[in-house]
């Protein structure tokens, strides 16, 4: 738990366009207020369909500090619910990948189907109804291949992102993708510094080097290009390859397809595809990126070869898992189309040094001397977005003078 007063009493300090007061990428106060006010409480992307390829495939990990299942029903449907046994709470599925017909409780074997209900449960008294006893679902969207989950019901309308994202999302086929790469690294920060190093530029010609060869580091504000005419260039020939470019957004996600630099058709180390088979129906590798965000917890880009999936989940006040997808189309081959080395080098590289980055912002905010600093409103215009919703987020939470939220729980249904 938090003490509420203590939470407002941090917002009060804020100075707006300023980084946030210590406590707020400090304090275990701070940590249990962000899970309980901000991550269960919004839309998160969770995964993709690529991680549950078949049916009775499943996924069983972490989201907002709580584990989930994520499965594919018989009859292909993907739902999610959470990893705790109607017995007495059990873990259900260790953390990972499997496959199986219906999920069983390793403690004592309460057995459920993939929809949810439970089948088998022995040895219970008489008059015990398994249908009484589900397994407690979780709100759950999947748009164009990617699983979006919501661990309450005071989150916002999915539908306008819905309605305005999947025509720029569709012609990449995630639904049919394939996952060609995973990778999962820990950063020793609080997960509101590694979300504000991701949504910004400002340290990538510098700390990006290899990066920064393909990817438009020098564009102000958000992907502004100025006056460059290849920009021009760029949105009619997407026009005509049918690739919508945008940009679209809401209070809490945006999305556009921008150029790359000139002379590179990808994001890889040489600026060349590193799969042979595109992943839109044009067949072309040379369509910029189309990046999508999610406050708070996500960026991706596509590219005419790959999308690149980012997930940042809490662990702790100064501890941030980050994993990374790659999906490529679904025909293309292992050691023949692709080598997954190659293809995850440059991203594998950039979240190295964006970790030590991190480590670096989060062993001088502990420090005594700490004070916020001014961000720059053309250099990280979407790292003041992102702080600027967490704090109307947290104090709309708090709200005010009244009394806080009470928090969460799960609930059978």
């Amino acid at each position: 738990m938090f003490d509420p007063d203590k939470m407002r009493r941090l917002f009060e300090a804020r100075t707006p366009g300023y980084s946030l007061p210590q406590g707020l990428y400090t304090d275990a106060d701070a940590f249990a207020f962000d899970i309980e006010a901000i991550w269960r409480r919004s839309w998160l992307l969770a995964a993709t369909e690529a991680d549950l390829p078949r049916p009775g495939s499943w996924l069983s990990t972490s989201v907002a500090a709580t584990p989930v299942i994520l499965l594919r029903d018989r009859e292909g449907v993907v739902r999610a619910f959470h990893n705790s046994c109607r017995h007495r709470g059990a873990q259900i599925c260790a953390e990972g990948k499997g496959k199986s017909n219906r999920l069983v409780c390793p403690y004592h074997k309460w057995t459920y189907e993939l929809s949810g209900e439970l089948v088998s449960a022995t040895r219970m008294d008489e008059g015990f109804d398994t249908a009484d006893f589900p397994l407690s679902p979780i709100r759950c969207e999947v748009l164009e291949g990617v699983i979006y989950l919501a661990l309450s019901d005071e989150v916002e309308d999915f539908t306008p992102f819905r309605e305005a994202f999947a025509p720029l999302l569709a012609p990449h086929g995630l639904s049919q993708a394939k996952l060609a790469y995973e990778a999962t690294i820990t950063e020793k920060g609080n997960w509101k510094l590694v979300m504000e190093n991701a949504r910004e530029c400002y340290h990538c010609a510098t700390g990006h080097p290899e990066l920064s060869r393909s990817f438009p580091v020098e564009t102000r504000a958000y992907f502004n290009y100025g006056d460059d005419p290849r920009v021009v260039e760029f949105n009619a020939r997407m026009e005509r390859l049918g690739l919508p470019v945008g940009p679209v957004e809401g209070d809490w996600w945006q999305a556009l397809r921008f150029p790359l630099n000139e002379g590179f058709v990808s994001m890889s180390m040489d600026g060349q595809p590193s799969v042979n088979k595109a992943m839109t129906p044009s067949g072309s590798f040379d369509i910029g990126s189309l990046r999508w965000a999610l406050e708070p917890n996500t960026f991706c880009h596509a590219v005419g070869d790959y999308t690149v999936i980012f997930l940042c989940e809490p662990v702790g006040p100064q501890e941030t898992r980050v994993t990374v997808k790659w999906l490529v189309h679904a025909d293309a081959v292992e050691g023949v189309d692709y080598d997954p080395r190659a293809l995850s080098h440059l991203w594998d590289t950039t979240n190295l040094q964006d970790r030590d980055l991190v480590e670096l912002n989060q062993r001088g905010v502990n420090a005594a001397g700490y004070r916020p600093g001014p961000y720059s409103s053309e250099a990280e215009v979407l790292v003041l977005r992102f702080i600027d919703w967490y704090c109307a987020k947290a104090v709309d939470f708090l709200g005010g003078g009244r009394k806080a939220r009470a928090p969460l729980k799960a609930v059978a249904r």
